[in-house]
């Protein structure tokens, strides 16, 4: 019998299951309120519009071209479209700027195989999201903890990389309604991001699928469009911007992009060369006609329902939430962090939340690099209507009040 352990990479071992995509699972069970899975409510998908651009494609001249091997690069159509997109951001560039990529999850797998070697840092938010985590760890770095707004001094960062025999690579983070805090930076806070990254001659990772969702306040620009207002034009920028349209039209046909200089798109073309080749034609070529026809409508009715249950999930957490525990207050985005009493293990109240009270959340420990967080929650509020929001916030309410009275 094989040995297979003696023969897996090193990196192997720092391989981990995601506890979100596990709990998914729970999305098959009608009696579970699941606020675990950050996912959109497909009840809001453009499906019409989906069915008319595939039925135009396949029912058309172009219908050979959409089922062949593509440009690694991306569909030109869609390419333009995103380029326009982040235009309207503040982000002058071209098509030439832009790679399509299966989702950004893959455009952050392909970030750590270009910038990492074992032994760098990567400095990212503490927590920050689980899915960049997994997906820089099998490149074997360290982790440091970035802080916008901290004033750490680069040198301290430089000094830290050095004694793992390593540098700063890049500093990843999600500046709008960040998975899973719901946080935003503000202006001063990206400013100094920016600053930090050019004292320590680094790349800037900007995770940005959650752009279109803002539900109150003004919109703040974006890094990379900060970057190429100081550095005179994407091309001589630092960051690289890794959008999707998972949370605005659709995480099925896994469609992302990353926007960055066309010197570091042109060394992530050929690493998805190696991997995949291109990312599918035809559901590009769909992708680009509903999101040249429907995007801002729809985008627009997806914030009006999102807003709704967000204010719903603060106002129940107000309600049923015992002395003790804080939560954050987002702008957008699909999330609430619940920060619970010192003593509480997250993972354990989990357990017993399914067991009596049949409502699901993610425990926080997973978010974090060194292992800590283990009184922290995240809650996620875009696939429950407000009445299984007020009832499942009532019953976790109160599953946490029982936890603090009996010490457990």
């Amino acid at each position: 019998m094989t040995t297979w352990d003696s023969l897996y990479a090193g990196r192997a071992s720092r391989m981990r299951a995601s506890e979100i995509r596990e709990l998914l699972k729970l999305l098959d069970q009608p009696d579970v309120i699941s606020f675990a899975g950050g996912i959109p409510d497909p009840a809001l998908f453009p499906s019409g519009a989906f069915r008319q651009a595939y039925d135009d494609i396949l029912g058309g001249p172009e219908a050979g071209k959409a089922l062949q091997y593509g440009l690694s690069e991306g569909s030109l159509r869609l390419r333009r479209w995103i380029a326009g997109h982040m235009r309207d951001l503040g982000v002058d560039c071209s098509p030439e700027n832009i790679l399509i990529t299966s989702g950004s999850q893959q455009a952050l797998d392909y970030i750590g195989k270009l910038f990492l070697t074992a032994g760098d840092t990567a400095l990212v938010q503490w927590p920050t999201y689980l899915g960049a985590l997994q997906a820089f760890n099998a490149y074997e770095p360290r982790f440091d903890r970035l802080v916008p707004g901290a004033n750490r001094p680069a040198a301290d960062y430089g000094s830290k990389a050095g004694e793992s025999g390593g540098r700063v690579k890049f500093a990843y983070l999600s500046p709008d309604f960040a998975n899973p805090t719901g946080q935003t930076l503000d202006l001063e806070e990206r400013r100094q991001i920016l600053s930090l990254a050019g004292e320590l001659d680094c790349a800037v990772i900007e995770d940005a699928p959650y752009q279109c969702l803002r539900y109150d306040g003004d919109p703040v620009r974006p890094l990379l469009a900060l970057d190429c207002e100081t550095a005179g034009g994407i091309e001589n920028t630092r960051t690289l911007y890794c959008g999707s349209f998972s949370k605005s039209l659709s995480p099925g046909l896994r469609l992302g992009w990353v926007c960055a200089a066309s010197e570091v798109i042109s060394r992530l073309v050929l690493i998805k060369q190696a991997s995949d080749l291109n990312t599918p034609v035809l559901n590009q070529e769909a992708m680009a006609r509903v999101a040249e026809a429907h995007f801002d409508d729809h985008t627009a009715r997806t914030r009006a329902v999102y807003k709704t249950r967000r204010d719903a999930m603060l106002a129940a957490l107000e309600k049923h939430m015992p002395a003790g525990t804080r939560w954050t207050r987002p702008e957008g985005g699909m999330f609430i962090w619940v920060e619970l009493a010192d003593g509480i293990d997250s993972a354990e109240l989990l357990a017993r939340s399914i067991a009596s009270a049949r409502v699901a959340f993610v425990p926080g420990k997973a978010f974090h690099p060194d292992g800590s967080g283990a009184n922290t929650l995240r809650l996620s509020f875009s696939c429950a209507d407000e009445d299984r929001i007020e009832t499942g916030i009532a019953r976790l309410g109160n599953v946490i009040a029982q936890t603090v009275k009996s010490g457990v």
